[in-house]
């Protein structure tokens, strides 16, 4: 018989909702035998247990009083509430700890200051004495920070700050805008980047660090805490980590304002799923992968090369969120966004090299690194159930969109059951095959409408734009009421979600005046929550697809739990050999097209070969453009230098602490695990390129 569909964290959440029975104690219907001749030993002990536990009470009140008056309250009446953020410290230099709740007044380090609110029972810390303190909570119902997160018990419900450290038209118009004349912008940051660095009258490529500054704040993760989400996936653009010669990007600025992230994430509770969104030559040839038009990672004559520095930057990353100051924050690392135009065997290798990198570097089993998401290359995720059936904590990261199909469409009718039986069963089907599986983006962009949706300049193929979709002030009830059926079925169905995306900015062409987000309105979480189309508590999504009346066989509802390999538990990180049946060692023979190159193993047993850069004095093709013909062979003193930089430079670590941080972090980047050899199977050529710090320390 069928039964209207529910995600498989359906109960779980329902105990959010509903207070559990407690049974009543038997009642005699007489006393027992006996019972009145121990009844005076009975009450003197009684006497006595009161008399110890009223003591135990006084002192538990009297040491609470006196961290209270001693240390909380002072901090209070200074009129300093939660603002040891600032990086102040009291008249007698007493590092405070400060545990923030519900209405209490926080002063950032900008010098700003707003009232907490969390209506969900979430709290805040400050600890001047330990910045690595992981007691905050995000809400009553989400495990703090030093507890660990259970995947299949506890419920993923966050959203992307997109538009921040990777600037996209359609979020952050006012970057791209004062370019619109010039035809060379087209909506990505390699064009938009060139066009400020030409436009030193309004601060050149500062222009990009002030949007780092004030798109997203403190306050920002106070208010994502405040909304009932309990992680955040941070986009984040691979010239945080450097940049080579040619490409103009603005360098390593973007890796600070990343640390600022982490900084306030921690403070309010809230978990990261790191997203490496843009990778050297481009992954899918989008706007929002660094340049637009071509695909040059791991395709074409430079493929090779570019995906070597991205197994760079990935391992660099891993080496910073696995240390014990990072390890509870960052518990899933997005290792490439929406691939694709590679061969599909190409991106499998690149996926099992990765996973060998990283878990080489991390050990295998449950706290040891992060959890590692790869996306499905925009296949069928159902393709994806048996793909390295055995690794260790990795997930299957999926973006479910209406949007791009190209459609005309009239109206919101019809909507709101979609997403339950279009991805519910599939997202499912996928957690009792492949294992975790998330939904990493989706929006309720059931149109393409909104301001530079496809692009600076292309126009959206829905007719009725303005009419209908683009001005929120003129939807109707039942439209906003539509619109939160629709939130509400996409969590319900899709179970953990990051929805894209938090905010988006005021456009010049909006409707009114430029004065409404003019992006896309159906994209931004925080302007759905105060217009109520958003849902101001997650939860309450549990159960739309039942009351929507969709139906789903038996089979198509997660099982309840996760295998424990998939967790790791036993067995993770043993691969079956039929798992990597037909996967290529790396490098694929599709990437093999410049021969005869010097090779060797990219990773010695300390786990300090240098970063990926050109060697000077070689010549290479355009790494951001496809091309069929390979490059001479380097050789020559240019080259024999490389292997000689190669053998003795190690990689550069990434810095600690973000330039003007509240706090100044001293600790280096320490290796957390003994060196681990990599599988002699997996040894990656260095394609004209030598070893070399990309990133100086702070």
């Amino acid at each position: 018989m069928s039964e209207p569909y529910m995600n498989g964290y359906d109960n779980d959440a329902a105990r959010h909702f509903y207070p559990q029975h407690t049974p009543q104690a038997y009642a005699y219907t007489e006393k027992p035998a006996g019972a009145h001749a121990i009844h005076a030993k009975t009450q003197k002990r009684k006497n006595m247990i009161l008399l110890i536990v009223g003591c135990a009470i006084i002192l538990i009140l009297a040491v609470i009083l006196a961290i209270y008056f001693c240390v909380i309250k002072p901090v209070k009446d200074d009129g300093s509430k939660g603002s040891a953020a600032s990086g102040s410290s009291s008249s007698a230099n007493v590092a405070r700890l400060i545990v923030g709740k519900d209405g209490d007044d926080i002063t950032t380090s900008a010098g700003t200051t707003f009232t907490y609110r969390n209506k969900f029972g979430g709290f805040f810390v400050v600890d001047e004495a330990n910045p690595f303190n992981d007691g905050a909570q995000a809400q009553s119902y989400t495990p703090p920070l030093n507890t660990s997160w259970k995947f299949g018990e506890d419920r993923i419900m966050g959203v992307n700050l997109g538009g921040w450290l990777v600037p996209e038209p359609f979020i952050a118009p006012q970057l791209y805008e004062p370019y619109l004349d010039n035809p060379d912008v087209n909506g990505d940051e390699w064009s938009l980047s060139i066009a400020m660095a030409n436009d030193t009258a309004n601060g050149g490529l500062s222009q990009l660090e002030n949007h780092y500054k004030t798109f997203i704040t403190e306050e920002d993760f106070a208010q994502i805490a405040a909304a009932g989400l309990n992680w955040i996936r941070l986009p984040v653009p691979f010239n945080a980590f450097g940049t080579i010669e040619g490409e103009p990007f603005l360098p390593n600025v973007a890796w600070n304002y990343t640390l600022k992230a982490f900084e306030w994430a921690r403070k309010y509770g809230i978990r990261i799923n790191l997203d490496l969104h843009t990778m050297p030559g481009s992954q899918n040839g989008l706007n929002h992968s660094g340049k637009k038009g071509y695909v040059a990672f791991a395709s074409s004559v430079m493929g090779l090369a570019n995906a070597q520095r991205g197994l760079d930057i990935i391992r660099r990353v891993t080496e910073f969120i696995t240390q014990p100051e990072y390890k509870n924050l960052v518990p899933i690392l997005s290792i490439i966004n929406e691939p694709q135009g590679q061969d599909q065997q190409v991106m499998h290798a690149f996926y099992l090299e990765a996973y060998y990198m990283i878990r080489n570097i991390t050990g295998t089993g449950e706290g040891n690194g992060p959890y590692i998401a790869v996306h499905d290359h925009f296949e069928p995720i159902a393709n994806w159930a048996n793909f390295l059936h055995g690794a260790d904590r990795l997930i299957l990261d999926s973006h479910p969109y209406f949007t791009f199909g190209g459609q005309d469409v009239q109206s919101i009718d019809r909507f709101p059951p979609l997403p339950c039986g279009t991805w519910g069963p599939q997202f499912n089907a996928s957690r009792n095959t492949f294992g975790v599986t998330i939904a990493g983006e989706w929006s309720l962009g059931a149109s393409d409408c909104g301001q530079y949706i496809w692009g600076l300049r292309d126009k959206p193929h829905t007719t009725n734009c303005d009419e209908y979709w683009n001005d929120y002030t003129k939807w109707t009830d039942d439209m906003k009421a539509k619109f939160l059926s629709l939130a509400k079925s996409h969590m319900d169905a899709l179970g953990d979600f990051f929805f894209w995306t938090w905010k988006t900015g005021v456009s010049r062409n909006s409707p009114q005046g430029g004065t409404l987000v003019g992006a896309p309105c159906q994209w931004n979480y925080k302007l759905g929550l105060e217009q109520g189309w958003i849902p101001d508590d997650p939860r309450s999504s549990t159960g739309e697809c039942a009351r929507l009346n969709v139906v789903a066989q038996p089979d198509q509802y997660f099982k309840g739990t996760f295998e424990s390999w998939q967790t790791g538990g036993l067995g993770a990180g043993t691969i079956a050999p039929t798992a990597t049946a037909g996967i290529d060692v790396w490098p694929p023979p599709a990437l093999a097209t410049i021969g005869g190159l010097p090779a060797d193993g990219w990773f010695n047993n300390n786990d300090n070969a240098g970063g990926m850069v050109p060697i000077t004095g070689c010549t290479y093709p355009d790494s951001w453009n496809p091309g069929d013909v390979p490059p001479a062979l380097c050789t020559g003193p240019a080259a024999a230098d490389a292997s000689a930089s190669a053998a003795s430079t190690p990689t550069a670590r990434l810095p600690s602490a973000a330039v003007n941080r509240a706090h100044v972090v001293a600790k280096g980047i320490a290796q957390v695990h003994p060196p681990r050899p990599p599988p002699t199977v997996h040894a990656v050529a260095r394609t004209n390129l030598e070893s070399f710090p990309l990133l100086s320390p702070i």
